[in-house]
This record gives structure tokens, sequence and C-alpha cells, in this order.
């Protein structure tokens, strides 16, 4: 049984606006500075309150800018009912492409994700995935990105090996994930972070668009070059 693992911000949803949005809010709240819209994006993958240090240049997690952070976005997916600026769009094929491998014998899907389990639940319940993916794995499951928690979570539960499982993401914490639990690390070109970022930590193939993914798991999985 092979195991196909995506991340979500990046990677199968578009979700760039409403982060930085967030992000430039919860800062000014703060006090603080935001680094940019390059740092900003650099960060995504990683649990909340690690993530907001990093890019706050802090040693430590601030419960306050945490905190802010949460009550900002909350605020900001309600108006995003109304104000499509704010929108969460999946890239463009994903719909196809998971509906395509979800059809494949023998192949199961997960996620692996640094959004709270709330968070996740969101997402899934929102574009009705419950039967889609049989692992959902998320910051509250394990220790964030780049820790391998999430990836050996996700094969206990599916009974799947490291030799049958590919993390697909568009992160450096996805691809230094994938190589630290043993599963081929498979990166997206349209995500937050430079493609020559994600090669140079391992990456077996990098996908220009969703439906290459399919044959690069042909591929992959049949011990073929990709």
């Amino acid at each position: 049984m092979s195991l196909v693992i995506f991340d979500l911000d990046g990677t199968l949803i578009d979700s760039a606006a409403i982060i930085l949005g967030a992000q430039y809010e919860t800062f000014e709240r703060c006090g603080r500075v935001h680094p940019g819209r390059e740092a900003g994006l650099g960060i995504v993958g990683l649990t909340l309150d690690v993530a907001l240090a990093r890019l706050a240049g802090l040693d430590e997690p601030d419960d306050h800018l945490t905190e802010t952070y949460r009550q900002v976005f909350n605020a900001m997916r309600v108006r995003a009912e109304t104000d499509p600026a704010l929108a969460e769009p999946f890239f463009p094929g994903v719909e196809d492409m998971l509906e395509t491998l979800a059809a494949r014998p023998g192949l199961r899907l997960g996620v692996a994700t640094g959004k709270s389990r709330r968070g996740l639940d969101y997402i899934v319940e929102r574009h009705g995935w419950q039967k889609l993916f049989v692992t959902l794995q998320s910051a509250d499951d394990a220790p964030s990105k780049p820790h391998p928690g999430m990836i050996l979570r996700a094969m206990s539960e599916t009974g799947a090996r490291p030799e049958q499982t590919a993390m697909v993401g568009d992160s450096s914490f996805d691809m230094e994930m994938a190589v630290a639990a043993g599963v081929a690390p498979i990166a997206v070109s349209w995500g937050f972070q430079p493609v020559a970022t994600l090669q140079a930590l391992g990456a077996k193939a990098v996908l220009s668009h969703c439906s290459e993914l399919p044959g690069v798991l042909d591929r992959l999985l049949a011990r073929e070059p990709v």
C-alpha cells in the first residue's frame, strides 16, 4: 500500500493573501515591523508559534504575538466569505489531480500541515475531503516541521513503509521532513519557496503542474529515474 502525503498552504491551496494579511496586521498591532513578503511566506509550514517567533527574530515563541495572529486570522477568514482578496483558492489542477489519485487502487492520500487541528479540520470540511484523506497530521499532533513526526505518524496509521511513501510540498521544511523520515520528497514549483532551495534539500522531482504528479509517482514507485 503506497501513501502520498500533501502539504496544504503553498501546495494545494494558495493562501498567501490571507496569511500575509494576517501577519502584517498582527505585527502592526504588536508594535513590530514586518520583514516583508519573502520572509513572511518563507516561514509558512512551521507551527504557528515557531513561525511567528522566527519571523519576528525572536529566540522563543511569544504568546501575545501568537494569540494576536490567531484572532486576526480568524476574523479575516470570516471576511473572506465576502472578500475575494482574502480567498484561499486551489492551485490550478489540484482538484483533478486529487480525484485521479484517489481512484488509484493501492494508493492512499494524507496531509501533513503546520496548521492547527482546528485549521486543518476547517479546510477538510470546507472542501468535503473527509473521505479523501486517510491520515491527517497537524501541528497539534507532532513537533513542528522539519521534524519527521507527522510523516512517521501517517505511516504508522496507514501501514505504509518509507519506500512506499512520498511527501509533496513547497517548502524547505517539507523536503527536510521527508528526508528525515526516509520517504521521497517531491517539490512543487508554484509554492512559497524557491525551487532551487527545494532541489538542494533533496527533492526527487519538481512538479511544474499538478497533472505531472501521477506520472512521477509511477516512475518513483517503480524505482525508475524521475
